[in-house]
């Protein structure tokens, strides 16, 4: 079982959404472009960003809470430069102190916690995650005044990784969104901005660790 839910309306210029879980099976999670705080199992973690999918392995029926935070919010949130959490799970209690991991142990909202964290994200780069969105064939500076290493740099300090690959992370995540009105992989290809099938393929296979034929059933 997954859910989501809303952001609370005064914290969705960083929050995505919020979600629970229930694990029966490992589950396989591939790369979204957003940073997660997760509780469940004992314990509270910071998950993301993610370059390749991982395996999420808790004991049967654990309950998971989540907060999604938004891609280019995790540096001005946590508090720590987003790239220095790429690929990794770390304890909430290494960021922050070990009350507030305590405090959402005990059934604290996440979103509470959050609250209490006023953060500002950076002007330039919401700019440059709205231009990939809206134009993801071109990487360059976008409309920011800044010169593009210096926004490259930025940007990386705040998603994550690079605009090179978060549009490959965008692109997979709207072929996820398209795969169940797509006749096959050729059209899915095309609508989700690949050069060809064989483009999805090589993708699929390194974002999810799994041949498309495979991951999209």
């Amino acid at each position: 079982m997954y859910q989501e839910t809303p952001a609370p309306q005064a914290l969705r210029s960083v929050v995505r959404c919020l979600w629970r879980s229930v694990q029966h099976v490992p589950k396989r999670i591939v790369p979204d472009g957003c940073v997660d705080l997760v509780a469940g199992g004992e314990e509270v973690f910071v998950a993301g960003p993610d370059t390749a999918a991982w395996i999420s392995e808790v004991a049967p029926d654990t309950q998971l809470r989540g907060l999604r935070l938004r891609p280019g919010a995790a540096a001005a949130v946590l508090g720590v430069a987003a790239d220095e959490l790429r690929d990794q799970r770390v304890p909430l209690a290494r960021l922050w102190n070990a009350s507030c991991a305590e405090e959402i142990l005990d059934g604290r909202a996440l979103a509470d916690v959050v609250r209490r964290r006023p953060a500002a994200t950076d002007t330039a780069v919401d700019r440059m995650l709205t231009h990939l969105a809206r134009a993801p064939a071109r990487i360059g500076a976008g409309p920011s005044g800044l010169g593009e290493r210096q926004l490259r740099r930025r940007f990386t300090l705040a998603v994550g990784y690079g605009p090179a690959t978060y549009l490959r992370v965008l692109r997979l995540q709207r072929a996820i969104a398209l795969a169940p009105a797509s006749a096959d992989l050729a059209a899915l290809a095309t609508a989700a901005g690949y050069a060809d099938q064989s483009h999805l393929s090589r993708e699929c296979r390194s974002l999810t660790g799994l041949p498309p034929r495979t991951y999209f059933s």
